[in-house]
């Protein structure tokens, strides 16, 4: 697996190509979020590469936000940033904000214009965009396009002054209105933004747009890779052209990978935001949500999201992985990890009749059977327990080998138990369940007188704890959006169920983020965020098993 990982990036031989070229001394990349939401799992591809890299190569990794547009951008996002690059095992070499440049940015637009590279422009940004052109029509140039340098030098300076309304004028960048690339045809380098930033305040209402930034960032920070996603490849001559013009000592180089389009999964923090304020989910980390802190609340592990990363590798065109190798990788990482315990969903009390009064008795239990280290648990067992409602029927198909009136099944742990009888409501439904127990079958005593075929899991009644438990499927439904229709019309409308029952007394004492092997129901996370004195809540991770095998 690793060796498939390996070879399946491309970037990696640019890399090392580039060092025994000498065209770099030490290696430095950078992993740039816009404070505009929270990261997803697409941002964590995106790190694990940067940071994996310039670590297997001996380089640096800058954390750095692209906070050039005050209106979408929050310190909220900031530190929410900064908490999942952590919690994903990375630490950054600098830390830097694009507004930290911004001094510098302006000066440099200041040169282009000296140069007669740039002009400022009072089209709208609708007539800017009718002018542009098409893939097979150039553009025509803007009449403001021939300014003189002293005009555009008065005029950005009075942009900076404050002197003109939002969206009155633009400064953009002289290059080639007849350009087969849409990107070289005089792109806007700045606009007007009277709004108050995060992090400078009122100092600006002039700010720079992200293909004039993002090189100038990279240069002043001495990056010599900046990995970005395909869908910049268009814009890599216009970064050139920034570095260039601009006269940057440090020349950066950009190469483009292809993003990570997950099945069954929005990856636009556009649309993720829309779900969050269309209150669809309940925040930004709602289990159901593709976001880290969403997944983490869920209970991924960084090692399963690490190892997740490695394994799709990096390529150059995009395609669609199948989240089912992402729920692969967290069984994997869990399935040493995690304590093994018993917890009923959907109670259905039994009593079994022939087991004394009063007595409870322990049972020993191994807490991870593949895992032998983790030693042993007590279970309490006594005269009441619940089961699971599912595994009793009154009136079965064939082969249904669990509980019904006249059968016997194993108790997990435990013995062997009959069903004799049962209690109804008023509606008819099964409400209780009297059993009788054989004192000769404990388990591990080594019984062999008969054998059962069903094993039933349950949950002690005396002492058992009551818990929340939060069943999640897909959120976003399969499907095509047509035309007229929203991504909001695909939303699985049973991505949660909620459901009240118990566990073992011994998991009284969980916290937050600890995690366990449910018998036959799955990995299950306890919620951070719900979990409390009186109650606790558990998130479903992943089911115990899938038809889904690892490509070879």
């Amino acid at each position: 697996m690793e060796n498939k990982s390996a070879s399946s990036n491309f970037l990696r031989a640019i890399i090392a190509e580039d060092i025994k070229a000498g065209r770099a001394d030490q290696i430095v990349t950078r992993f740039p979020p816009e404070p505009n939401g929270y990261l997803h799992i697409g941002h964590a591809k995106a790190i694990c590469l940067n940071f994996e890299l310039a670590d297997e190569f001996k380089g640096r990794t800058n954390l750095r936000f692209d906070d050039t547009n005050p209106l979408k951008e929050d310190v909220e996002y900031v530190e929410s940033i900064k908490e999942d690059v952590k919690w994903l095992g990375f630490d950054w070499d600098g830390l830097y904000f694009a507004s930290d440049y911004f001094e510098e940015m302006y000066h440099r637009a200041v040169l282009l214009i000296k140069k007669g590279l740039a002009y400022v422009c009072d089209l709208t940004a609708e007539e800017i965009r009718e002018s542009r052109g098409t893939l097979t029509e150039p553009g025509k140039d803007s009449p403001y396009r021939n300014r003189s340098v002293e005009e555009n030098l008065d005029l950005f300076d009075r942009m900076r002054k404050g002197e003109f309304a939002d969206g009155s004028k633009v400064l953009r960048a002289k290059i080639d209105m007849a350009s087969p690339n849409i990107n070289m045809r005089d792109p806007v380098l700045y606009r007007i933004s009277h709004a108050t930033h995060h992090n400078t305040g009122d100092k600006w209402c002039i700010y720079p747009m992200y293909d004039f930034a993002h090189p100038l960032e990279d240069a002043i920070e001495g990056v010599t890779h900046s990995f970005c996603s395909l869908e910049f490849e268009d814009h890599r001559p216009l970064y050139d052209w920034v570095i260039r013009e601009c006269e940057m000592a440090n020349v950066p180089r950009q190469y483009e990978f292809a993003r990570l389009n997950l099945t069954y999964t929005v990856m636009s923090k556009r649309k993720l935001k829309l779900l969050v304020d269309e209150k669809v989910v309940d925040g930004w980390d709602d289990p159901r949500m593709p976001t880290i802190s969403g997944l983490r609340r869920k209970g991924y592990t960084p090692e399963a999201i690490r190892t997740f990363a490695k394994e799709i590798g990096v390529a150059k065109s995009n395609s669609i992985v199948d989240v089912k190798l992402l729920e692969h990788f967290i069984r994997e990482d869990l399935k040493l990890k995690a304590p093994r315990t018993m917890a009923v969903l959907r109670p259905l009390k039994v009593v079994i009749t022939n087991y004394p009064e009063n007595q409870v008795e322990m049972l020993e239990a191994e807490i991870n059977p593949e895992n032998p280290e983790m030693g042993t648990r007590s279970i309490p067992f006594s005269r009441e327990i619940y089961i699971e409602q599912d595994d009793f029927m009154e009136n079965p198909p064939s082969k249904y080998f669990r509980l019904f009136p006249g059968n016997e099944v194993r108790l997990k742990n435990a013995y062997f138990i009959k069903c004799n009888d049962v209690t109804k409501d008023a509606d008819g439904n099964v409400v209780e369940l009297h059993c009788t127990y054989d004192p000769e079958t404990k388990s591990g005593s080594g019984f062999t007188g008969r054998k059962v075929k069903g094993t039933i899991h349950w949950v002690e009644a005396t002492q058992a704890v009551s818990a929340e438990f939060r069943l999640y499927d897909a959120l976003i439904m399969d499907g095509k959006e047509e035309e007229g229709q929203s991504f909001l019309d695909f939303i699985n409308p049973n991505s949660l169920e909620i459901v009240h029952g118990f566990v073992e007394p011994n998991m009284k004492e969980a916290k937050g983020h600890d995690k366990f092997q449910f018998f036959r129901h799955g990995y299950f996370n306890v919620d951070p965020k719900l979990t409390n004195p009186k109650q606790l809540v558990f998130n479903l991770i992943v089911s115990l098993k899938s038809s889904f095998e690892l490509p070879k």
